[in-house]
């Protein structure tokens, strides 16, 4: 069990969601930064994994920005195992899955 990042409480038990969930809601980044490596525009995605009851922000990529939208399912793309770190960082980014699209009542409450 964790603590809450926020005010310290502990946690409930572990949830185990799945690899794969939708994208809620999304952002197309076309503003340049020092320092950037992500080639513009790129989409940054709150992702609601399947299972779980709050969303996550992460990059979608392998797909153009433009064809981003919500209801869209996505998958991570993990960095290799022995580079794995206590981060967010062992998923590189989110790609689509090539299913269909989520009906927006299955994360309408999660916007």
């Amino acid at each position: 069990n964790g603590t809450c990042a926020k005010c310290g409480a502990l946690l409930g038990e572990d949830v185990e969601v799945s690899q794969r969930g939708t994208i809620t809601t999304f952002c197309v980044v076309n503003v340049p930064f020092l320092g950037q490596t992500i080639k513009i525009p790129y989409v940054s995605a709150t992702i609601l994994l399947d299972g779980a009851d709050m969303g996550m922000q992460h990059l979608i990529q392998e797909c153009e920005a433009e064809d981003v939208r919500m209801g869209m399912r996505v998958e991570p793309v993990w960095r290799p195992r022995e580079e794995w770190q206590p981060s967010l960082e062992n998923v590189m980014h989110f790609r689509p899955t090539g299913e269909p699209d989520a009906p927006f009542e299955s994360y309408a409450g999660h916007l």
